[in-house]
C-alpha cells in the first residue's frame, strides 16, 4: 500500500536530517529514506570519524615535545587497529543517536535505497536482490543524497582506496601512496605520518591547496615535508598494478611507486546513481541537480540541498540548506542562504582555516594596489620550549580605501576554532580599527589577530 506524507526526505545526511526535524517541528508529516547508517559522509565516513583520526595522530607530535617538558615516555606502540576499531564504535553510537533523534522529532525512518517512480512516488528497494519493501508518495520531496569520492579513469583503479575505504581497514599499512593535493589528501597524509606510516603524496599541479591563501599552503607543504611527508610535485599517475598490501603505481613520467596501498583522493562528485532522476523529470547538468536560490529544481515540488547540488560542499552549508527548506515551505520565513564568508578548515597538522578573501582573490577583485595585508608569524608558547615545531601564521586582508576587513587566515594550532569566531567580525562588516579596538587576551594565538600593526 502506497503511503503518504507531506515530505518524503532522500538521504539521511547531515542536510537531509536537518530537513526533516525541522520540518517535522512545523507539523508536517515527514518521512526520511535511507539505506545506509544515518548521519551520512559527515559523521559515518567523513568529517567525524576524520577528525578522531587527527587528534590520535597528533598524539606522538605531542609527546615528542615530552622531554623538554620533563617527562620520559618510552617504548611507544601505536596499535592503529585498537583507534580504528575504536572510531568505527563511537560511528555506531552516533548512528544510533541520530536515529534516536528522528524518532524523538516525529519523523519517521524508512530503511532501504530510494528511487523515483515519478515526480511524488519513491520506491524503496533493497540493492542486494532487487526486492521492493515500501511506496511513499510525497506532496514534497527533497533530494538529499550527497557525494561520494571519485576514482580517476585508469588501469587498476579498483585496487586504490578512497577515502571512505580507510575508515573500514581493520590496520593500517605501513607504507602508503596518497594521490591529490587538496583538503582529504593532505589531511590523511598528516593523520597517516602521524600514526607512524610512511607516506608519499604525489600532486598533478605544482601546489598544494588550491583557492586556500598560497602563503599558507606554502607554509603547509614545508611543515609537511619537515614531518617526513614525501611530496612530489607534477606527477599523474597512469596504472597500479599487483595486488592488495603490495602495488607499484606508474605515472605517466614512468616513474615508479611502491606502497601497501594507494588513496585517490582525487576529488568527489553527486551521488546520483540509483535514483532513476529521469522518472522524474528533475534537470541534471554536468551529473549535478540543478536548484534555484531556494534550493527548487525544475519539478515544482522537488527540492535538493547539500553536495548533491555540488555548490559548496560543507556540512555547516547542507545543513542551514536544510533548515531554510523548512522554515520557507513549512513555517512562515523566507530566509534563503547566506554564502557568503562561509569558513573553510583543513585538518591538517598543522591546522589551517580561511574565511573571506584570500590576497590572492582581493588582488584580482580589486587590485593590489587597493588592499593592505596584516600577517603575524611567531613559534606559538607549546613549541617555545621544545624549539621545534610549525609556526603559526596569521594574516588579514584589508581594504585600504574603506578599512574593512576582507579576509581572515590562519594556520597553527587551533586555527578553525580561532577562525570561527573571526568569521562572526566578518559577517558584521568589522573594520581593521575594529579589531585594533578590541582587546587582547593574553598570552593567546588569536590575540595577534588584534594587535597586528
Amino acid at each position: 500500500m502506497k503511503r503518504s506524507f507531506d515530505l518524503i526526505v532522500v538521504g539521511a545526511g547531515s542536510g537531509g536530517l536537518a530537513a526533516a526535524k525541522k520540518s517535522a517541528s512545523y507539523g508536517a508529516s515527514v518521512a526520511i529514506v535511507e539505506g545506509d547508517l544515518v548521519g551520512g559522509t559527515c559523521v559515518i565516513r567523513g568529517c567525524v570519524p576524520k577528525k578522531l583520526l587527527v587528534c590520535g595522530s597528533s598524539l606522538l607530535e605531542s609527546i615528542s615535545y615530552a622531554p623538554s617538558y620533563g617527562f620520559n615516555f618510552e617504548n611507544l606502540d601505536i596499535q592503529s587497529e585498537v583507534l580504528l576499531s575504536n572510531i568505527r564504535k563511537e560511528v555506531k553510537r552516533l548512528n544510533e543517536l541520530h536515529e534516536n533523534f528522528l524518532n524523538k522529532a516525529n519523523v519517521e525512518l524508512v530503511k532501504g535505497w530510494g528511487e523515483f517512480k515519478n515526480s511524488n512516488t519513491v520506491v524503496i528497494r533493497n540493492r542486494k536482490n532487487g526486492e521492493i519493501l515500501n511506496e511513499l508518495y510525497g506532496e514534497k520531496i527533497l533530494i538529499a543524497v550527497g557525494g561520494r569520492p571519485k576514482r580517476p579513469n585508469i588501469q587498476g583503479a579498483s585496487l586504490g582506496w578512497t577515502s571512505d575505504d580507510m575508515f573500514l581497514l581493520e590496520k593500517l599499512p605501513n607504507k602508503i601512496l596518497i594521490v591529490g593535493a587538496g583538503y582529504i589528501a593532505c589531511e590523511f597524509a598528516c593523520i597517516l605520518q602521524g600514526l607512524g606510516v610512511e607516506v608519499t603524496q604525489l600532486v598533478r599541479g605544482e601546489r598544494l591547496l588550491r583557492g586556500f591563501d598560497l602563503e599558507l599552503s606554502s607554509a603547509l607543504t614545508e611543515a609537511m615535508q619537515s614531518k617526513g611527508i614525501n611530496l612530489i610535485f607534477g606527477e599523474n599517475v597512469s596504472s597500479i598494478k599487483g595486488t592488495p598490501g603490495f602495488l607499484t603505481t606508474s605515472t605517466i613520467t614512468d616513474k615508479e611507486f611502491q606502497s601497501n596501498g594507494v588513496l585517490f583522493a582525487t576529488g568527489r562528485e553527486p551521488y546520483l546513481d540509483g535514483l532513476k532522476l529521469e522518472k522524474s523529470g528533475v534537470e541534471v547538468i554536468n551529473n549535478k541537480i540543478k536548484v534555484d536560490s531556494e534550493n527548487k529544481t525544475n519539478i515544482s515540488n522537488i527540492f535538493a540541498i547539500g553536495d548533491v547540488t555540488n555548490r559548496i560542499n560543507l556540512t555547516p552549508v547542507a545543513i542551514d540548506e536544510g533548515r531554510s527548506f523548512a522554515d520557507r515551505n513549512y513555517g512562515e520565513s523566507n530566509r534563503k542562504v547566506n554564502y557568503d564568508l562561509v569558513p573553510y578548515a583543513v585538518f591538517s597538522q598543522p591546522e589551517i582555516a580561511s574565511v573571506g578573501m584570500t590576497e590572492e582573490k582581493a588582488i584580482q577583485m580589486i587590485g593590489k594596489e587597493n588592499i593592505k595585508v596584516y600577517r603575524s608569524t611567531f613559534r606559538p608558547l607549546s613549541k617555545s620550549i621544545p624549539k621545534k615545531g610549525s609556526k603559526c601564521i596569521l594574516k588579514l586582508i584589508v581594504d585600504r580605501n574603506s578599512n574593512k576587513v576582507l579576509g581572515c587566515h590562519m594556520l597553527g594550532e587551533q586555527s578553525s576554532e580561532i577562525i570561527q569566531m573571526a568569521s562572526v567580525s566578518l559577517m558584521l562588516g568589522a573594520k581593521k580599527s575594529d579589531f585594533d579596538n578590541t582587546m587582547a587576551l593574553h598570552p593567546t594565538i588569536a590575540e595577534e589577530f588584534v594587535t597586528m600593526r
